[in-house]
């Protein structure tokens, strides 16, 4: 039995939400709450598996009732009800601890489907908003790796991804059809931009920073 408080500051959205919920013989509505301050309250008082929180409350909104729930109460999950895929509330929201992000819009089944989800100890995401997630993802990979290599040459990317590899500057020359003397060159210069002192830093340096998915994407 999954015990849910509902937290929202419209009466008759929580008595819709009540409703649909108690039809469910493996949800128990425990209670409901209509400001942040009160859901924290009542999530200490009665312990929830699940706090179904509007993400638009009067006062504190619900990403800093999430936030305060999930730092006094860890072991309850929040998951955040809002009309709108608003990128930035998304992403507060999940930095917030949400283990769900779940748009009015759904219908009850699917509303159903998530809460059981999120009982069952997974995350879950609006299908409407999980391309943002991981497009956010990716652009913050993106960006990462720009600010790790952002000062090398198109050249020095290519030789660092071929030290990377463990080539020598003999192999690199040839690879690139570069005299030895300049990929020396190429070399010095990517250690002094990149503030290494070695060949074995380098290559280190480009498999952390996934300088082989850079180079895809920059080629």
């Amino acid at each position: 039995m999954l015990r849910i408080l509902i937290v929202d500051d419209h009466e008759v959205v929580r008595l819709g939400l009540r409703s649909l919920l108690s039809r469910n013989p493996e949800f128990a509505v425990v209670d409901e709450a209509g400001t942040a301050d009160e859901a924290l309250i009542k999530t200490k008082q009665h312990h929830p598996d699940i706090v179904v929180m509007d993400i638009r409350l009067p006062g504190k909104n619900g990403i800093e009732a999430c936030r305060m729930i999930k730092e006094e109460i860890p072991e309850t999950n929040v998951i955040m009800l809002t009309s709108y895929a608003e990128d930035d509330m998304l992403f507060e929201a999940i930095s917030a601890g949400a283990a769900g992000y779940v748009l009015k819009q759904v219908g009850g089944d699917d509303l159903v489907r998530a809460i059981q989800c999120i009982g069952d100890g997974e995350a879950m995401l609006d299908p409407a908003v999980t391309h943002r997630v991981l497009e956010r993802v990716r652009q913050a990979a993106r960006q990462e790796q720009a600010a790790a290599f952002g000062d090398l040459t198109e050249q020095e990317l290519r030789v660092l991804g071929l030290v990377a590899e463990g080539k020598t500057n003999k192999e690199i020359a040839k690879t690139l059809f570069l005299g030895e003397g300049t990929v020396r060159n190429y070399v010095s210069s990517i250690l002094s931009k990149l503030g290494l002192t070695n060949r074995a830093e380098a290559a280190a340096y480009a498999v952390r920073h996934n300088l082989q998915e850079f180079l895809n994407e920059f080629g």
